[in-house]
């Protein structure tokens, strides 16, 4: 079992994280670990969301703080660091998607086009080679842009509940990298 020093605040992408998905099970093996609930999980905006992000963090406090992003979560950090500025310890930022592609999903507002300045902190980027919401060039142009070491995983689509990964030990391993 990993033990952490870092606070992790998990931060689900669009429709939030359900029953099945790593980042719930994470939470139910890791009590310390904090779900930012957002207020609008189906048609959101960026500045509600980053400034959500914020709050979290002033409340607990930055200095060894991981944010652990899904999907549109992973652009919503990328935001949150260019307005906030708030110095943390670290981002995993899995399966980024792709706001500008022609996949992604209508109804969220401001997070788009993707950040693309670099992250002021220590991240990991992981994606799958068979993302329907990001390709894995993209996931490279990210993950360069952002300063992040890349892991493309095979097969594995969204990395979410449909990816059925259970408590995805990998994905803690990569965790503990930044903690």
């Amino acid at each position: 079992m990993y033990t952490f020093n870092s606070q992790i605040l998990i931060l689900p992408g669009l429709g939030n994280s359900g029953a099945k998905h790593w980042q719930t099970a994470w939470e139910a093996l890791f009590p310390s670990f904090i779900r930012v609930n957002q207020a609008d999980w189906d048609t959101p905006v960026c500045e509600d969301w980053i400034k959500k992000i914020e709050e979290k963090i002033q409340e607990i406090g930055a200095e060894n703080v991981i944010l652990v992003g899904h999907s549109l979560a992973c652009s919503t950090i990328g935001y949150w660091a260019a307005k906030y500025k708030t110095p943390i310890q670290g981002a995993l930022l899995v399966a980024p998607s792709d706001t500008e592609a022609d996949s992604y999903p209508s109804g969220t507002t401001g997070f788009a086009p993707m950040p693309t300045s670099p992250l002021p902190f220590k991240t990991i980027t992981v994606t799958s080679d068979d993302d329907f919401y990001v390709s894995v060039e993209r996931a490279k142009f990210f993950a360069e842009k952002w300063n992040s070491k890349l892991v493309i995983l095979n097969n594995l689509g969204h990395i979410n509940g449909d990816s059925n990964l259970g408590n995805w030990d990998l994905g803690l391993s990569l965790l503990k990298e930044l903690d």
